[in-house]
């Protein structure tokens, strides 16, 4: 190995190392308490080597909802490819989704709440972001029905799982009704 290319992996590994460690301090303690000086701390690097990796915290949020959206991705795929009906098929993607959300509230921030620097629903969006909704949209493209383009009709069932979470997190809704919640968005908004 060569030494630059020991020096890129290197690089590499300390970004890595930034991100996860911003990422569980955010889910253990809330974004605020995510600063450069803290996670120089916990890495045990100096705010320079920081600053030479991301420019601040509004790019280290950037990251983390990059890395989100793809694993959200993936959890809308696994769970939508277990089911073979349009209608189960939309019910895991739903349960995916809320799932996610409450298991990762911080990460659900930096996508969705917080500004990252990121675009979204432009031609610059990045490719983690856009692959997300296409995970949606593999789903619920195919429940829009006659006449409703089925972006459109994603971004709507998306708002309404968005509201969801966002709402039951805050303690808004009723834990109890959280499965009848998904069941009625289901039979009424993707009903095939």
């Amino acid at each position: 190995m060569s030494v630059k290319e020991r020096k890129e992996r290197e690089r590499a590994e300390r970004e890595r190392l930034i991100v996860t460690t911003a990422r569980e301090l955010a889910e253990q303690q809330g974004w605020d308490a995510v600063t450069t000086r803290r996670l120089a701390e916990r890495i045990e690097y100096s705010q320079p080597v920081l600053y030479s990796h991301f420019r601040g915290k509004r790019e280290i949020i950037g990251a983390v909802a990059l890395e989100g959206a793809a694993e959200l991705a993936a959890a809308v795929r696994a769970a939508t490819s277990a089911e073979s009906e349009p209608r189960a098929r939309v019910a895991a993607l739903a349960r995916a989704y809320l799932d996610f959300a409450a298991r990762h509230p911080a990460v659900y921030d930096a996508l969705f709440q917080l500004d990252g620097g990121l675009t979204y629903a432009r031609e610059d969006t990045p490719e983690p972001l856009k692959d997300g909704f296409a995970a949606l949209n593999e789903t619920l493209g195919e429940v829009a029905g006659d006449g409703v383009e089925p972006g459109l009709f994603t971004e709507a069932f998306w708002a309404s799982l968005h509201g969801l979470a966002t709402l039951t997190r805050a303690g808004r809704l009723l834990p109890e009704y959280a499965e009848r919640r998904v069941e009625l968005l289901v039979d009424r908004l993707a009903v095939t």
